[in-house]
């Protein structure tokens, strides 16, 4: 057997469709191009997404995934837990005895109008009171 006697398995290819050769192929006249209009030109090229004017999927959709890289503090208000206010020194640990806490909570703000009093009696620097800078 010689490389000249070599051919293509049975089946294994199929001719080309030859469009815009006339009526009588099937395929003349606008050849797969559907009417008239901007799709039909030579230039066109669709957006990305584009639904031919429906609203795309991708702005149906909500947006998703976005998680702020910045935890957001508990906030306390210490005029409603007065406990607080009589503690002598001011620590996440201190807190959670006093007021009720999930483990996750790391941060703590503490909001009133006399909150501001109890700035100095605050010795962890994940608590922050309000107006503090």
């Amino acid at each position: 057997m010689g490389l000249e006697n070599l051919q293509k398995a049975q089946g294994s290819t199929h001719k080309t469709k030859r469009i815009g050769r006339g009526q009588g192929s099937g395929w003349g006249k606008t050849a797969t191009k559907g009417g008239k209009g901007q799709t039909a030109r030579k230039g066109y090229n669709e957006k990305r997404g584009f639904e031919g004017g429906q609203q795309p999927l991708q702005r149906r959709l909500p947006k998703v995934g976005f998680v702020s890289k910045f935890e957001k503090p508990y906030v306390i208000n210490v005029e409603k837990i007065t406990a607080i206010k009589e503690l002598n020194e001011i620590t996440v640990e201190s807190i959670k005895n006093v007021h009720k806490l999930s483990k996750s909570v790391t941060k703590i703000k503490l909001i009133g109008s006399s909150a501001k009093d109890l700035a100095t009696k605050i010795k962890d620097d994940n608590i922050s009171v309000s107006g503090q800078k």
